[in-house]
């Protein structure tokens, strides 16, 4: 139940209790699972306490209605969980749950749809979920998750109610950003840390460069880029530290605290220079490019797509 994550998820945990509490739940929400090691479980657990007619959020005093049995069993009518089939989560997936969600619940008065990796709907999917939020029913609930909230599309996150778990990442060194980077990144990676603290400190000169040069950047980008990051394992690491810079940066735009990095003028003068829409803009542009890196693609001719891409000009 949802009172299990009183301490791993205190925020998002105060939010959900106090509108279930006070039935003032939002029709949609899109979670940000940010690498919490029990997301999927924290959604039922959220989804059973909405559904409980009591509003329980423990089974502590529970009426014994035994519901939350049903609901682990995966045999719930009220509750519907959509996934990718195959690599994309496709239309006909979002018509049936439309066609089914067109019937009477058979218990209660609330339906709740899940979407897990919301970032894989496909173009038609994603139009077709999004008319189904623009024009919610009162006892349907929309939960949405996502590792990234920037991978899913702004016409959508818009009409979400946006929820960000915290990271169970616990052995983290908070007073160095570059370590701590290096920390939640490296898992995947099998270079030194010698060597990821240098290509670290390349990525967000670059980053800081090209907000001040632009377009004229591309006149340096051997010596900037081409001359530390080079083949698809250090792309990947670098694009991940791209996105994170500017996700701090509009934590910072939106006076939130940064998630890594420290708070310093090059983070101040990108946040004052850029719209948020623009930092959102860019965020989308590198998580875009970075799936290129996985067909090869040439890292210079990448990189001179990333800031014409950015720069508005392709």
């Amino acid at each position: 139940m949802l009172d299990g994550y009183q301490n791993t998820q205190p925020i998002v945990y105060k939010i959900l209790k106090n509108a279930i509490i006070d039935d003032q739940y939002s029709h949609a929400y899109l979670i940000e699972t940010g690498g919490f090691y029990d997301a999927f479980n924290f959604v039922m657990a959220f989804s059973k306490s909405l559904l409980c007619p009591l509003k329980k959020l423990t089974k502590e005093n529970c009426a014994e209605c035994h519901q939350c049995e049903v609901i682990d069993s995966g045999n719930f009518p009220e509750i519907e969980i959509i996934a990718p089939d195959g690599l994309w989560i496709k239309k006909e997936q979002l018509q049936n749950l439309q066609k089914e969600f067109n019937t009477k619940a058979l218990i209660g008065n609330k339906r709740i749809y899940i979407i897990n990796q919301t970032e894989k709907l496909n173009k038609s999917a994603a139009n077709s979920i999004l008319k189904f939020l623009e024009e919610p029913e009162g006892n349907i609930i929309a939960i949405l998750m996502t590792d990234n909230i920037y991978n899913v599309l702004s016409t959508i996150r818009s009409r979400c109610q946006i929820l960000r778990l915290k990271s169970s990442n616990k052995n983290i060194d908070a007073s160095n950003p570059i370590q701590k980077i290096i920390k939640i990144i490296k898992q995947e990676n099998e270079m030194d840390d010698e060597t990821l603290e240098l290509k670290t400190s390349k990525v967000i000169e670059f980053i800081n460069y090209y907000e001040k040069n632009h377009l004229n950047t591309l006149l340096y980008i051997g010596k900037l880029w081409n001359d530390y990051i080079n083949s698809k394992e250090e792309l990947n690491y670098a694009y991940e530290i791209m996105i994170d810079y500017y996700k701090d940066i509009l934590n910072y735009k939106l006076n939130k605290a940064l998630d890594i990095f420290e708070i310093n003028n090059d983070i101040k003068n990108i946040a004052q220079k850029n719209t948020q829409e623009e930092i959102c803009e860019k965020i989308n542009k590198l998580v875009e490019l970075k799936e290129l890196i996985k067909y090869n693609i040439n890292s210079s001719l990448l990189m001179d797509k990333l800031i014409m891409s950015l720069e508005g000009v392709i």
